[in-house]
């Protein structure tokens, strides 16, 4: 079982995170993650790193036919996936701590998670995904495109921030992950796609 301290502060406002946003299956990033997995292998795997509840983002995938595996460190938030998704299956880690199921992925999605880690635990984090990619995977992850710190999180209260665009498109590249191109959505997530060469 994870520690709290692993959940970047999710642990702490797990119930009102789960009633508030954990709850929206059409929120902000589903019709995103819905077109990213358009570019999918249909009916293959994907990891949702901090799937929190799996809604909205594992609840697209799974919809759209996709094998789901998530990986969560709130204790809290992971049972409530389990609660709505019992077959899928769901890790209760730190992602810098995950084996990741000990297998490879047509995609992995990252949806609010990078920009809460320290630069280090992201940059390896990135080296973690591309290994987990099959040749061609793709990958989908949110993160400012400045870089630098930004204001606390408004959930967790807790710092963020981005490496910025420059140095996320040199860490994938160094890892043999092409960053294919950006969007920034109606609530101003911006997403990154990248594909494993």
């Amino acid at each position: 079982m994870a520690s709290a301290n692993k959940s970047n502060g999710y642990e702490d406002v797990a119930s009102v995170f789960i009633t508030n946003r954990g709850r929206n299956s059409s929120g902000v990033g589903a019709s995103v993650v819905a077109g990213w997995s358009q570019t999918l292998p249909g009916g293959g795997t994907v990891l949702d790193l901090g799937c929190r509840t799996g809604v909205p983002i594992s609840q697209v995938l799974i919809d759209r036919g996709f094998k789901v595996y998530g990986v969560d460190a709130s204790p809290t938030i992971v049972a409530a996936f389990r609660a709505r998704f019992p077959g899928v299956p769901v890790e209760c880690a730190a992602v810098e701590d995950s084996d990741f199921f000990a297998r490879t992925f047509d995609g992995v999605v990252a949806w609010g998670l990078f920009f809460l880690l320290d630069a280090e635990v992201q940059r390896r984090l990135i080296k973690k995904i591309a290994g987990v990619l099959q040749s061609g995977g793709r990958l989908l992850f949110t993160a400012p495109n400045e870089s630098g710190s930004f204001p606390p999180d408004i959930m967790t209260g807790r710092p963020q921030f981005s490496l910025g665009y420059e140095e996320y498109r040199k860490a994938l590249e160094a890892e043999g992950v092409s960053l294919a191109g950006t969007h920034r959505d109606e609530g101003e997530n911006h997403y990154y796609f990248a594909q494993k060469m």
